[in-house]
């Protein structure tokens, strides 16, 4: 079968390449899968530049324990273990391969396995490509917004970094539930803010929220190019921070210190918590009535080939995507 293979770390054009592998083999818990759609997430990209060094402890020091990279999924079911009972060949599921891993294996490609507990139908009135990009950015909005932040009516959210991945869904989730919701973007991504229902916009080429009046309840901070301590500034007394990033735009080094700065503010007045990504069948469960019902939408900003993965990570990797970056297969 085709797939994009990476045989070792660096740029994305220079190390993704496409290549014939074998099928992957069947467990008895999991579904083969024909792949009609993948995304870009950030794990992907960590993994295909191999920094910071020290993640390389993780995903592998000299190439990547796994070659194939990806984890959200949408597709047909091929086949399935045999002690998988509720899905069947002919089947249109999505899902994700994530378990927790940087190196986690491989969406990039014609066929995968994905364990069966990981995957649910795709709703019929779903795009495959709208599916596939729905599962990272959505379950980790949706697990930060209704979990963390416990946003309800008239909770007031600051999300910066709102026209991207996570932030996308994070601000219709927040609305959703009845929030009031403030974007933080670029004066290019306003307008895309307000259609997904921001209540207020900030443009951060313009103003600093950190030194804004207003105090809000949650800010999920998925950028990090402010110091944790001056986000936390603008909280209520009760309020809760939620820090999502590990440097968008000052690269990684610069956001893990921030984020170790985060955690040790947790240990005193500041009630910081962090997002954990669970995929399961409940989860996603929620996640597609949110896309039944209308109440989120998956931006795309723009759908590669399989044969252009390289690209699309690269585009990924400019930090400068509207919403998702997906992959047809």
């Amino acid at each position: 079968m085709k797939a994009i293979v990476q045989e070792s770390y660096g740029q994305p054009e220079r190390v993704l390449r496409p290549k014939e592998i074998g099928r992957p083999p069947v467990g008895d818990d999991d579904v083969l899968i024909r792949v009609r759609a993948t995304s870009v997430n950030t794990p992907d990209w960590i993994t295909v530049t191999g920094v910071p060094y020290i993640l390389r402890l993780r995903s592998g020091l000299r190439r990547p324990r796994t070659p194939v990279r990806g984890t959200d999924v949408a597709g047909v079911v091929e086949a399935v273990g045999k002690n998988v009972t509720d899905l069947q060949p002919g089947d249109e599921v999505f899902g994700s391969s994530w378990a927790g891993a940087l190196a986690t294996p491989g969406t990039f490609a014609e066929l995968t396995v994905i364990p069966a507990s990981q995957l649910i139908k795709k709703p019929a009135g779903l795009g495959f490509e709208e599916a596939a990009a729905s599962v990272m950015s959505g379950l980790t909005a949706l697990h930060a917004i209704r979990d963390v932040g416990k946003v309800g009516s008239q909770t007031r959210v600051l999300i910066t970094g709102a026209s991207g991945g996570v932030g996308t869904f994070a601000v219709q989730i927040a609305k959703a539930l009845g929030a009031e919701v403030t974007g933080v973007s670029s004066t290019r991504n306003l307008e895309l803010l307000r259609s997904l229902g921001a209540d207020q916009v900030i443009d951060y080429t313009k103003e600093d929220f950190t030194r804004s009046e207003r105090r809000y309840d949650v800010i999920l901070d998925n950028v990090m190019n402010h110091p944790p301590a001056k986000t936390a500034r603008v909280l209520t007394p009760t309020g809760t921070f939620i820090p999502n990033s590990v440097g968008n735009t000052g690269g990684l080094f610069a956001g893990l210190p921030r984020m170790a700065r985060a955690a040790l503010m947790g240990r005193g007045k500041t009630n910081v918590q962090f997002v954990t990504l669970v995929v399961n069948r409940a989860n996603l469960d929620a996640l597609a009535a949110l896309l039944e019902s209308g109440d989120i939408n998956v931006f795309i900003d723009k759908v590669y080939p399989l044969s252009e993965a390289a690209t699309a990570v690269a585009h990924m990797l400019g930090h400068h995507a509207r919403g998702k970056v997906a992959i047809a297969v």
